[in-house]
């Protein structure tokens, strides 16, 4: 897990699913709402606490 040093794993939040660290925003809902057609640009101004590296980190992993 090295590479990905935005994810974190733990399970108090979430259940233990991938999380953007220091947040409750899991790689799962990153994916879909990217699937649904949803841009970086919108998921960062819906997400203000979420990086540019934090989104694509989670693609990274979910690859």
């Amino acid at each position: 897990m090295g590479r990905f040093t935005r994810i974190s794993h733990n399970i108090d939040i979430m259940g233990g699913k991938a999380c953007i660290k220091g947040t409750r925003v899991t790689v799962g809902m990153i994916l879909m709402q990217i699937s649904e057609g949803v841009s970086q640009e919108k998921l960062l101004a819906e997400y203000p606490y979420l990086t540019a590296e934090d989104i694509i980190q989670a693609l990274r992993y979910a690859a």
